[in-house]
């Protein structure tokens, strides 16, 4: 009888891909060429996974990807509306690396938290967005498919041409992504920018202003949300700010979950995390001015009272309800909620559409990722119907929601418009997946010099034995400190886990736990005089009033990997699942 030959678990391992790929019904040309190396090879320069998830071809990253077992009964591809990224070169991500452990942090001044959106999106530049070609009902659907890629292409090679790697921010290169925000904006009739009030500017693109309010003849509600991680008279100074630079903008103070400003912050409680019960999105502040705001704009062309009245029984509802809550949430509510995942393309609707048609005045919801647009859609409802994540892209196609019978919302994906933006503010925005960073250094780095986190977290520095030394931090220092004091260890050689104690940084400073705010130009000068404003008095009190004093609020010390792990673990599975 012949020896058997040696099988080794690498061949095994091979062997098993081989399956999977006959399974899943991969082309023969594939399917051949997996049996060589080279094959092997050529698609790893085809496509490269790597362990957060993210597949790289040319200079674009494709970021958060699911698994797919072929399309659908309807054609529907999840990774159809996924983020894509410039590439970072691997030279530039050494080089941060590098600078993350040799550059001294050094605190900023406070006019350098000053930001001007000249100097952001520099109005009249190549800075814009891709708007729609002309089309017409003659034409086919591959005419129009065909006719709208080449125009994109042009748009991507104007900014590239004009800007260099280095200065541009990360936007999307994704064309699906912005053909929901076409559709979007054809079929509303009143369209609000949703932006983080601790750095308003970053997502507010003047080229969206000037198309919408001119070219569309549409209003534009600029809401200024999570005004709960900002001082009052910032949020008020912000106000003003475009008012005075922007003078067709409806403007909106919002918050999901208010609290009173005038309680006294433990800066302890970085390491805490409330966890509500109650009636929690009832309480939003701002739906009662949002309302008032669409009333001026439809001037009684649309019947808003079932709105008002919707509006006054979740305040009594709220008022009168403060059990666990957790009924609440499943308690079936009167409207509907209307995923749309068809083509937009060839949808009978462009910007001459009828204005309320039936009645309804249809809001369209649109802004950066992490802003909040889900999370105010659930505040205006007054519970949770639409899925929120701090992942950026996890809405991945609009979706409708009848909040009353005459008033529609309509939830458009996350966008980012191109930008002269550090990278690293991008990512303290939550604009880039933070599981997916490869260089998280210098974003903890950006924070420090701008907070002071080690006094915030009661960090030592690790070459200190002398803990009431001044030493000086870097950003691999405070990641490192950071690791220490959490317990994050590598695996094998228990070394302290920088790479996670920067992600758990980063998503702090997501969170509002770390608060890294901005300010309108000239605010550290006229502080005072803000401080004093009527308005941010009436802003105190109001916040004061709905805020969770009726709602059971604990706080209790969170472990803060826990996002983290669980990020990295569902993108492993997903990789998992993907690959088998």
């Amino acid at each position: 009888m012949p020896r058997k030959k040696p099988f080794s678990v690498k061949q095994k391992k091979k062997q098993l891909q081989d399956k999977r790929e006959r399974k899943r019904g991969l082309q023969d040309g594939l399917r051949s060429s997996s049996n060589s190396r080279s094959g092997s090879r050529e698609r790893r320069e085809e496509q490269t996974d790597t362990s957060d998830g993210e597949s790289v071809t040319h200079h674009i990253r494709r970021l958060n990807q699911q698994p797919s077992q072929g399309l659908g009964p309807r054609g529907y591809d999840p990774n159809r509306y996924r983020l894509h990224f410039e590439r970072d070169s691997r030279e530039e991500v050494e080089r941060r690396k590098r600078a993350a452990r040799e550059q001294v942090l050094q605190p900023v001044s406070a006019e350098l938290l000053e930001l001007d959106i000249r100097e952001v999106y520099q109005p009249g530049s190549v800075l814009d967005f891709p708007r729609r070609p002309p089309w017409s009902y003659e034409m086919s659907k591959e005419q129009l498919m065909s006719q709208e890629e080449r125009s994109f292409q042009e748009y991507l090679g104007k900014i590239h041409g004009a800007y260099t790697s280095e200065k541009l921010s990360y936007f999307e290169h994704n064309l699906e992504t912005w053909r929901q925000l076409w559709r979007v904006l054809e079929m509303s009739d009143i369209v609000l920018l949703i932006t983080d009030i601790r750095h308003p500017v970053v997502n507010f693109p003047p080229a969206l202003y000037e198309y919408v309010t001119g070219e569309l003849g549409l209003a534009l509600v600029l809401v200024l949300n999570k005004v709960d991680l900002a001082p009052p008279a910032l949020v008020v100074a912000w106000k003003h700010y475009f008012h005075q630079h922007y003078p067709q903008l409806h403007i909106v103070l919002f918050t999901s979950f208010p609290r009173d400003p005038r309680t006294p912050q433990d800066p302890s409680s970085v390491l805490k995390k409330s966890r509500r019960r109650g009636r929690g999105w009832t309480r939003a502040l701002g739906p009662e001015q949002l309302l008032r705001a669409c009333e001026a704009i439809t001037a009684g062309k649309v019947d808003l009272s079932s709105w008002r009245e919707k509006i006054a029984r979740d305040v009594a509802g709220a008022t009168w309800g403060n059990g666990s809550g957790e009924e609440e949430e499943e308690e079936d509510g009167p409207a509907v909620l209307v995923e749309q995942q068809t083509d937009s393309a060839m949808e009978p609707t462009g910007p001459a559409r009828e204005r309320y048609k039936d009645g309804v005045a249809t809001i369209g919801c649109v802004g950066f990722p992490n802003v909040g647009k889900s999370s105010l859609i659930n505040g205006l409802v007054g519970r949770k119907v639409v899925s929120v994540s701090r992942t950026p892209g996890h809405t991945r196609y609009f979706q409708t929601y009848f909040l009353t019978p005459s008033v529609k919302l309509c939830d458009c994906p996350g966008l980012i418009f191109p930008s002269l933006l550090p990278r690293q503010l991008q990512v303290l925005a939550g604009i880039y997946p933070i599981a997916q960073i490869q260089e998280p250094y210098t974003a903890v780095g950006y924070l420090a010099s701008r907070i002071p986190v080690q006094a915030l977290l009661h960090l030592r520095h690790p070459e200190a034995e002398d803990p009431s030394a001044e030493h000086p931090w870097c950003a691999w220092d405070i990641c490192e400190a950071w690791a220490e004091k959490r317990g994050y260890k590598t695996a094998k050689a228990a070394r302290n886990d920088v790479y996670r104690a920067a992600n758990s940084l980063l998503r702090l400073a997501l969170d509002g736990r770390l608060s890294l705010c901005f300010h309108p130009p000239g605010y550290n000068e006229q502080k005072g005089t803000w401080e004093s404003h009527p308005e941010t008095m009436e802003l105190v009190v109001l916040q004061g009033r709905v805020g969770p004093a009726g709602d059971e609020e604990e706080e209790e010390e969170e472990e803060l990997s826990s996002s983290c792990e669980e990020e990295e673990r569902r993108t492993g599975m997903r990789m998992r699942r993907g690959r088998g």
